[in-house]
């Protein structure tokens, strides 16, 4: 039995909310959600998500990276298969749709295709991830990264915001053997995976504007991101001070961000690819005052484009405007370390089959960019094909309100399944 006349049924629609409601309840802030990387919240998570698929009839496990993955009985030990899923933590006061739509719809394809006895070419096991969201060490798609033995040496030994303590030691905490990430080891066989499919919310405007529930991805914004920019000057009185004899770090900052927008401006209205965000920024609110030109002042960083070329641009103009900068504000700059992710495209065959499905299935068959960073980027620049199904959602993502309908995720999940269970060559 082939999926061309699938559908997703009432009550898989009701398991999937119910899911997204227990989660929720798990990870409750003070607006929106908290799922810390590497937390016991996450954890719990997993261990309910597992409980769900083990009710479905799925086998349930844990791999190298402590990661959940389910697939159908006896599936486990296939010598190649194909991974879907994607991550289960979030960003601080975040929504509860981005990262879990898509290992929720890897969930329902298996329990679907179990239920209404399908079959797949290659065996499916969907995994539910750890620590993709950058906001809690500075490092994003840390459990791909791990999974491939792509971890940098100082990804590795970045500190968690809160307690101070590495990468390392937390992902020791809940089961990963350190010696394979510092020897760059992959934790999967690579070589079994024959492509990883990625279902995730989107995270623009555009699916929603069209009137489009789902869409495939064409290719992933590699960036270029600095966590803590720090610039240093010189304390003095507001009003004492001329500006020849100032030394002002916020000036500088603000200096530099404007020759940035100013490039960026240029590169997008000649056609190229790029985003700049500068997320947090401020000075030290022990010392700040209204009447006080501050000594230091310290912001984050966040370059995206498509397009390798560019993002090492970006870098090299970075590090020029703060040098004219410093030179001519008689300040100083100290970037800390670059965390980059390179740009990647989905595979080709993967698109036109993500396309071919949603004209089987009646749906405009789109394909289109992502302009945010998912695990399949890691995949892809690992050498696995990779592709990824984007549904719609209103109001953005890593924000209380993101707005997904459970109809876009069946939408979606009936993407990936007619996709997971058509013949190739």
């Amino acid at each position: 039995m082939t999926a061309a006349g699938f559908a997703i049924s009432d009550e898989d629609a009701d398991w999937a909310a119910h899911i997204f409601k227990a989660v929720a309840a798990m990870s409750p802030d003070s607006a929106g959600v908290s799922r810390p990387a590497l937390s016991a919240t996450e954890t719990k998570v997993l261990d309910f998500l597992d409980t769900q698929a083990a009710e479905a009839g799925l086998e349930t496990w844990r791999d190298a990276g402590q990661n959940s993955v389910y697939a159908m009985p006896g599936q486990r030990d296939a010598p190649r298969y194909v991974l879907t899923g994607s991550h289960v933590d979030s960003v601080p006061q975040g929504g509860n749709y981005d990262g879990l739509a898509g290992v929720v719809a890897s969930m329902m394809c298996l329990r679907a295709a179990l239920r209404q006895g399908l079959s797949f070419p290659l065996p499916v096991h969907a995994i539910a991830m750890r620590a993709e969201e950058s906001a809690w060490f500075g490092p994003c798609y840390i459990a791909s990264k791990v999974l491939t033995g792509s971890l940098a040496e100082d990804e590795a030994t970045a500190r968690h915001k809160g307690d101070g303590r590495s990468l390392l030691d937390h992902l020791a905490d809940v089961g990963v053997a350190a010696e394979p990430l510092r020897a760059k080891t992959p934790l999967a066989d690579l070589s079994r995976i024959a492509s990883y499919l990625e279902l995730h919310i989107e995270q623009g405007p555009l699916l929603a504007e069209r009137n489009l529930p789902a869409a495939a991805v064409s290719g992933i914004r590699g960036n270029l991101r600095f966590r803590d920019i720090v610039v240093s000057g010189e304390a003095g009185h507001s009003g004492a001070v001329p500006r020849a004899y100032r030394r002002d770090p916020v000036m500088a900052m603000a200096d530099l961000l404007n020759r940035l927008d100013e490039s960026w401006s240029t590169i997008v209205q000649t056609g190229g690819d790029l985003v700049v965000t500068a997320g947090m920024l401020g000075t030290d609110p022990a010392s700040h005052a209204l009447s006080r030109i501050p000594d230091k002042v310290s912001f984050s960083l966040d370059i995206r484009s498509q397009d390798l070329q560019t993002l090492t641009g970006m870098r090299d103009l970075l590090e020029t405007e703060m040098d004219d900068i410093a030179r001519r504000r008689k300040v100083s700059f100290a970037t800390g370390p670059a965390i980059t992710t390179a740009p990647a495209l989905m595979a080709p065959e993967i698109i036109a089959g993500l396309k071919d499905a949603m004209s089987a299935l009646g749906m405009d068959p789109m394909a289109m960019p992502s302009g945010g960073g998912h695990d399949a980027a890691v995949f892809a620049n690992a050498g696995v094909p990779s592709g990824m199904v984007f549904v719609r959602n209103r109001n953005g993502s890593h924000n209380p309100d993101e707005a997904m309908e459970i109809d876009d995720l069946v939408a979606g999940a009936r993407i990936m399944l007619q996709y997971l269970t058509t013949p190739r060559q």
